[in-house]
């Protein structure tokens, strides 16, 4: 909800970092010019990075001569304090979001609602009766209705087109793609719909529809934790998983490790794979919430990923890896010696 105009939303170091992917529309301030240009625009203290180009569903490796286009799919990472500055290089802000609809009362669109409740006007549409009134009964501010969420007179009744976001979280693929489908059409300026078959997602692809969110690509990325090798503190799927971002925490030093001690540009990164932020100093103990901003003090000093930043034990290293083929090269690169233990 804090950036409506984002596709996707990921933090990494508790919070001090982000990555947006983003749709770039012509008033940005970098589309049409090459990339190496961002720097010309932003203040001296602010600094980012275009991790990813995704265009005509085929990625792209930017470098500074990479010229983004209008309707380019965009991977942009900045400290968290600095993500919006850098976010209107690619597109124009909007504002934050007012009037929510919600299509399902089943467990996430209840929890979706319950996390909305007094930060925005919702309305939520159950289509089971009993279930419709449980949900109501569970909320205060939230206006529930029987109906069912791909009825264009409901919609029209409800005043659709004055909708900032459409959320259809039913339990049933087919519903959510035709309410999401037929909210757009009807004027509400975001739609969102959950989507269980990839096959359906890949359908939906460049459609009606802005964001299909995958439950299994939303918990896929916890899992895969505890399934890569070397201290990997954070993993998102991306692009319905043709894609990775990790956070790696470096250790060991120059004598056992092959990333430890060395300069980025130096590092035998293999192609598809690179080194797009360092989280240096990182807090124990702090706890800090991406989604929160300023509610605690952050710590961890951010430096957008040069050639000749040196990478230090303690490090939290994010890398972007295009084709998550790759992901297995990288983790071996950050792998320490036996001696080191």
């Amino acid at each position: 909800m804090a950036f409506p105009e984002a596709l996707q939303v990921l933090s990494f170091a508790r919070g001090r970092l982000a990555l947006v992917a983003l749709r770039a529309y012509a008033g940005g301030l970098l589309v049409g010019s090459p990339i190496k240009e961002m720097r010309d625009h932003l203040p001296a203290e602010v600094d980012g990075r275009i991790a990813a180009i995704y265009r005509s569903g085929g990625a792209i490796a930017p470098t500074g001569e990479t010229i983004v286009a209008d309707g380019d799919e965009v991977f942009v990472l900045a400290a968290e304090e600095h993500i919006r500055t850098v976010m209107r290089e690619l597109r124009r802000s909007m504002e934050p979001v007012r009037r929510v609809m919600i299509a399902g009362g089943g467990n996430i669109g209840l929890r979706v609602a319950q996390a909305l409740e007094g930060k925005c006007e919702v309305k939520l549409i159950e289509i089971d009766r009993r279930r419709a009134e449980f949900v109501a009964s569970s909320l205060k501010s939230v206006l529930v209705l029987n109906g069912d969420a791909t009825d264009e007179e409901l919609l029209q009744q409800e005043a659709i087109e004055e909708m900032e976001l459409f959320l259809a979280l039913s339990n049933d693929d087919e519903d959510n793609i035709m309410g999401a489908s037929l909210a757009k059409r009807m004027g509400c300026q975001r739609v969102v719909a959950l989507i269980n078959r990839r096959a359906y997602a890949e359908l939906v692809q460049g459609g009606p529809i802005d964001i299909a969110i995958s439950p299994a690509q939303v918990s896929i990325g916890t899992l895969l934790t505890y399934v890569r090798r070397g201290d990997v503190a954070q993993v998102h799927s991306l692009r319905r998983g043709a894609a990775e971002a990790l956070e790696i925490v470096a250790h060991g030093d120059q004598k056992n490790s092959r990333a430890v001690g060395r300069r980025i540009g130096d590092l035998p990164l293999i192609h598809g794979a690179f080194i797009a932020a360092v989280v240096r100093g990182l807090g124990e103990t702090e706890e800090l919430n991406f989604f929160r901003l300023g509610q605690k003090k952050q710590t961890g000093r951010v430096l957008i990923a040069h050639k000749d930043v040196v990478i230090q034990t303690g490090d939290h290293v994010i890398v972007f890896c295009i084709d998550k083929k790759v992901v297995k090269q990288v983790e071996k690169l950050f792998e320490v010696g036996f001696h080191f233990f």
